[in-house]
């Protein structure tokens, strides 16, 4: 999978959860997946309709009521599910609200070395300076990166690399992520 489908993936907050619950083994219905996502029932409906546009998820054919449709997982979804249940599986549930940003983890994939921040933006060229330097200081302040500065150079820059759960989560989307 390359750098810009994870972006993708992760632009709605609801997406990865959905995916690993599916995973998991969830049924592929509405209720039992809200349930076990906690999702509102707007933002969850947006979720869910980016999946099947980008063709994660599909109807499945011949089950469910026509009002209650019942949803699978698409071969390309499959690994993307496989992927999403891994990086909630390392993060503890209370940090998990910071992975439903549409950076962090398009960031944290990135990190697979320490790396200046226009590095980090050049891997992800549709990332802004503002959203790339937010997206920095959340898991900075959650303690899922540090930031370390070379006085050395002039003018001091300031270099980037995963710890704790920042790290975890980056070793689990190294051999899947393509840059």
């Amino acid at each position: 999978m390359d750098i810009n489908a994870f972006v993708n993936i992760t632009s709605r907050a609801w997406a990865l959860p959905i995916l690993a619950k599916l995973h998991a083994g969830v049924p592929g219905r509405q209720a039992p997946l809200l349930s076990a996502t906690g999702a509102s029932r707007t933002a969850f409906a947006q979720s869910m309709a980016h999946l099947i546009d980008i063709g994660l998820l599909e109807r499945n054919p011949g089950h469910g009521h026509p009002l209650r449709p019942e949803f699978r997982l698409t071969p390309l979804g499959q690994s993307a599910a496989e992927m999403a249940h891994k990086i909630l599986d390392v993060s503890e549930e209370k940090e998990q609200d910071l992975l439903r940003r549409s950076w962090t983890l398009p960031v944290l994939a990135t990190l697979q070395k320490p790396s200046q921040f226009s590095e980090i933006k050049r891997s992800l060229s549709t990332i802004t300076d503002r959203a790339l330097s937010q997206s920095l200081r959340r898991m900075e302040d959650r303690q899922w990166i540090h930031r370390r500065v070379e006085n050395a150079t002039r003018p001091p820059m300031p270099i980037y690399h995963p710890i704790n759960t920042g790290a975890m989560i980056s070793n689990v989307t190294s051999g899947v992520i393509l840059g």
